[in-house]
């Protein structure tokens, strides 16, 4: 069982080789999400050091090339929509099927939603900046995506830990996806 808050008074159960596999998931698409964030971040910092537009847009080409979701997502934009989505099935499908397995987690449930809203308006900054950039070429534009990106990815990556961290527990006993 988890240290995590919230988890240590529930009787959770054995875990379960089906919740074992859905936990791993949900790491695998967390693990997408941070070697993402970190290219992104390293191309926030080029962007803010005056990298021309066009190398920018070169390695946002090579980047929906190499990775899974952005093959998929094809450029910042529709990254920022990935994640809305991720997030979004969370609180529709697995936060209500969490607060009914384990009642404790409520108060991790809670901290989750607020994250998932806090993280919607730094993807919406990001989503603004992105746009920017490509209408005006100037320093102010490139600073202010760095500056969206870099905070995106702290409180994402924070975000990511603790679901983890919290819900792992609990997940490792289910036998199957609520919503499947």
């Amino acid at each position: 069982m988890s240290d995590a808050p919230g988890e240590e008074a529930a009787d959770l159960g054995p875990v379960t080789p089906q919740g074992e596999a859905m936990f791993a998931e949900l790491q695998w698409i967390h693990s997408m999400i941070r070697s993402d964030l970190e290219i992104v971040r390293e191309m926030a910092a080029d962007a803010a050091s005056g990298e021309p537009a066009s190398g920018i847009q070169a390695r946002l080409r090579t980047l929906a090339a190499a990775s899974p979701l952005w093959q998929l997502r094809i450029n910042c934009l529709h990254y920022c929509r990935f994640v809305h989505a991720h997030h979004h099935a969370e609180s529709v499908l697995l936060f209500p099927e969490l607060r009914r397995s384990n009642p404790a987690l409520t108060p991790v449930v809670d901290k989750l939603q607020a994250d998932h809203e806090h993280v919607s308006t730094l993807l919406d900054d990001v989503e603004a900046a992105a746009r920017e950039l490509g209408e005006e070429d100037g320093p102010g534009p490139r600073e202010r995506l760095a500056a969206a990106l870099g905070q995106l990815s702290t409180d994402l990556l924070a975000h990511l830990a603790y679901e983890e961290e919290s819900i792992g527990g609990t997940l490792r006993t289910w036998t199957s996806w609520p919503y499947r």
